[in-house]
């Protein structure tokens, strides 16, 4: 990261251990991190926290809640401003691979990218800066 100020990274997953796992990595990075672990708890970190990111698990609670929470978030006027990528082992488990590479898949899905498990760490990161780069410019 370039800027002094650390961006603050909101996860919600409901797997403790890749929570903590992507918080470790995310602040090896720089980022500072908020975690919850469903969708409820990151609704309302995302209210208090006003977060520069959310990074959200599709399958919690619900098959949808991680699609149900980038929603609310999207709709959000503050959620609007941010980047929200959506993690999720779907194709691992289905074989269908979900993409929101497009305008209207981005519409329709209400999330700015989707991210397949297993997460490749500098993957993530990439999609990150990507967002707070073209932000900054």
């Amino acid at each position: 990261m370039q800027s002094d100020v650390k961006k603050k990274i909101l996860l919600v997953d409901d797997d403790v251990d890749l929570l903590e796992q992507n918080k470790v990595l995310l602040e090896s990075r720089g980022y500072q991190v908020i975690t919850a672990e469903n969708s409820q708890q990151g609704w309302e970190l995302f209210e208090s926290g006003k977060p520069d990111a959310a990074i959200i698990d599709l399958i919690m609670e619900e098959h949808d809640s991680g699609f149900v929470l980038s929603y609310k978030i999207k709709k959000d006027n503050y959620g609007k401003t941010i980047p929200v990528i959506v993690l999720t082992s779907a194709a691992y488990f289905t074989g269908f691979k979900f993409s929101a590479s497009t305008g209207e898949e981005k519409e329709w899905i209400k999330c700015d990218e989707i991210i397949n498990k297993p997460v490749v760490a500098d993957e993530l990161v990439k999609k990150l800066e990507s967002y707070f780069a073209s932000k900054e410019s």
